[in-house]
């Protein structure tokens, strides 16, 4: 729980954390906020075992009952830029984004400016003061579409609690290689790539993904694609369409090297080999609102290189049908 003034959180050792550190249990238990931040909770008194206060190395066993009650204060030191925003709704707990494809989400290494969080400091001054500056889930720097920032304690709580229960509901459009003959749904867990540090893969090792993906449109080499989460692995929709041999047109992390469909135009090609991101775009978003319990959704159209991108795919298809005439 929240409240507007307080951080606060309670917790009942589960069996799977059980003779964890306390540490690692704790960020377990609250991924919203970040280790070194958990760590000083613990250090400080603010984060208690059955009211005592703990070591961050000290073990928790099962049942033992994690309490935190904490003051807010300023939780990110970057700095707000003018940056414009395509806000699709607001209130006072919500701000929903158009995010456009090349934006960074969280500064980084290499990405410290000119990032959506630098433009929300901005435009909502208030989310200096929640974890991560009320950022709950991301989209990858060159995947398009909505996503959901918090901007109160009460909403950062909930919106969390919705996606680790997976009542947050998310729907992705994609451009896949190859033709699909069906929807289905790909059930394989996702974690580090054993040897590239940037990727991630299928290894027995990951944490469960369920990615489910339908037909919207069947070209002559490509196929468009709807998918929705039941998890939010990263890259997950990348990973799990590359693993069943229809990577994202556009991946160049995980598509491996461009095809081109046979009787390509030139036209075509051109669309295809000047496609520069992964097709993906995150067209839906509904959640529960914070405050009313309401249920929201908002839709953003396919931003205009993906319509490009299809039409030309469909033109494709008309020609090697007139030619077949």
């Amino acid at each position: 729980m929240s409240s507007e003034n307080r951080i606060t959180a309670r917790f009942v050792v589960p069996p799977d954390l059980s003779d964890r550190r306390l540490d690692q249990a704790a960020a377990a238990l609250m991924p919203e906020h970040s280790r070194s931040r958990l760590q000083g909770w613990i250090k400080d008194g603010t984060l208690t075992v059955n009211g005592e206060a703990r070591k961050p190395r000290d073990k928790v066993m099962l049942d033992d009952v994690i309490e935190l009650d904490a003051e807010p204060e300023v939780q990110v030191s970057w700095e707000a830029e003018d940056i414009q925003l395509d806000i699709v709704y607001e209130d006072e707990h919500l701000l929903v984004i158009n995010k456009p494809a090349g934006l960074v989400v969280h500064p980084a290494a290499g990405h410290a400016a000119g990032t959506l969080v630098n433009a929300v400091l901005s435009y909502s001054p208030e989310v200096e003061n929640l974890p991560r500056a009320g950022i709950v889930h991301r989209l990858d720097k060159d995947t398009s579409g909505i996503m959901v920032v918090a901007r109160s304690l009460i909403a950062h709580t909930a919106l969390v609690d919705q996606l680790q229960t997976r009542t947050m509901g998310r729907e992705y459009d994609a451009v896949v290689v190859g033709t699909l003959t069906g929807g289905a749904t790909v059930d394989a867990p996702i974690g580090r790539h054993p040897r590239e540090r940037k990727k991630m893969a299928v290894v027995s090792s990951g944490k469960p993904a369920v990615t489910h993906y339908r037909l919207v449109e069947r070209f002559a080499a490509h196929t468009h694609i709807r998918c929705k989460l039941e998890s939010g692995r990263t890259h997950q929709i990348r990973v799990h369409m590359a693993h069943v041999k229809h990577p994202l047109v556009g991946d160049q992390l995980y598509g491996g090297r461009m095809r081109l469909p046979k009787g390509s135009t030139e036209e075509l090609r051109e669309v295809l080999s000047g496609f520069n991101r992964q097709a993906l775009h995150a067209r839906q978003l509904t959640l529960e609102h914070p405050e009313t319990g309401e249920t929201l959704s908002w839709e953003v159209p396919l931003p205009e290189d993906m319509v490009h991108l299809i039409e030309a795919l469909r033109k494709h298809v008309r020609e090697l049908e007139s030619h077949d005439i």
